[in-house]
């Protein structure tokens, strides 16, 4: 049998927390896999063209042309990096005295998702036909984003890692390009020299991520390849405090109490009138407006009512 008590607001406190996930992917099956989705572009700086069906297309799941993938990352991510590998910095406008303005009425800078309050190091290939590779996981693996620091791609035996600020490393230390976590993007930016040398040092790759002088797709259509990431995503615990008064439920509602054959007779047993007498808690139901039973919280042994102080339950239940 049950008995019912409302909860006052300040029976419930909801907490957000952060959970992780781990995740690994082996072998191009699994990045395309209709659970997964992991797709791989080339991004390619050519002139518009007057007929964008007709236009070089990239990806292994979605076909997108090269040239809207290498436009896009360069308008998200890069805009304000073009002129300096720690960002542009911003055109304003000078107020004079006489009520006159001097400069640019607005600014020209754009959000491009910084990961880091660091000094942000974003380089990008703005030469003809520049070559840059796209790595994108779906938002419903990632959830919120991806937790900084735990990103890995292996392709081939070259290794790629996170640094937790935005940057993409392979394992010598060279910088190869930048990750966005909350949209799980890892951008890996070349220059389009005959053996790609990166753009921020010394790491010239010849035959090996890149492919030969032929150009980029063996990073791209390699079924040699392991991703590794967490996702991130924020659950709420709601914290309810069942609060039982020394003055209530201090009687039992089991039927079995109740003697002869009519439940309806009230009348008790000795042995359950007695001040001694204390019924037990068992289960706590958790029920809407309408009596609809939504969360049931099991005690691990039966808890008697005090008759003396008051009685708290607490009841924690995690949900999206």
């Amino acid at each position: 049998m049950s008995a019912f008590k409302q909860f006052n607001s300040k029976d419930v406190i909801v907490t957000p927390f952060k959970t992780n996930k781990s995740f690994t992917f082996i072998g191009a099956h699994q990045f395309t896999g209709s659970n997964v989705g992991i797709d791989r572009f080339i991004g390619r700086n050519t002139p518009p063209t007057d007929q964008i069906t007709s236009e070089t297309v990239t990806g292994q799941i979605s076909s997108i042309p090269e040239r809207l993938v290498y436009d896009s990352i360069k308008h998200l991510y890069y805009s304000n990096f073009l002129l300096d590998a720690s960002g542009s910095n911003v055109n304003t406008a000078s107020f004079n005295n006489d009520g006159t303005i001097t400069g640019p009425p607005t600014t020209t800078n754009y959000y491009n998702y910084l990961s880091s309050d660091l000094v942000p190091r974003r380089e990008f290939p703005t030469q003809s036909d520049a070559l840059i590779g796209v790595i994108s996981i779906p938002s419903k693996l990632f959830g919120e984003y991806i937790k900084p620091g735990t990103f890995s791609y292996e392709e081939e035996g070259t290794l790629i890692t996170d640094d937790g600020e935005g940057n993409l490393f392979d394992s010598l230390g060279n910088q190869l390009g930048n990750i966005i976590y909350e949209h799980g993007i890892a951008i890996v930016t070349v220059e389009n020299t005959g053996s790609y040398e990166s753009l921020y040092g010394q790491a010239i790759y010849g035959t090996d991520l890149y492919g030969d002088s032929g150009g980029f797709p063996s990073f791209l259509t390699s079924s040699d390849v392991t991703c590794s990431f967490e996702s991130t995503l924020t659950l709420n615990e709601a914290q309810y405090s069942v609060r039982i008064r020394e003055n209530e439920f201090q009687y039992s509602l089991n039927p079995t109490l109740i003697t002869g054959s009519n439940i309806n007779s009230n009348t008790y047993y000795d042995f359950a009138t007695g001040s001694y007498f204390t019924p037990y808690i068992t289960t706590v139901g958790m029920y809407n407006d309408n009596y609809d039973l939504l969360a049931v919280a099991k005690l691990a042994k039966p808890l008697p009512v005090s008759q003396f102080t008051d009685t708290t339950i607490m009841v924690n239940l995690d949900m999206f």
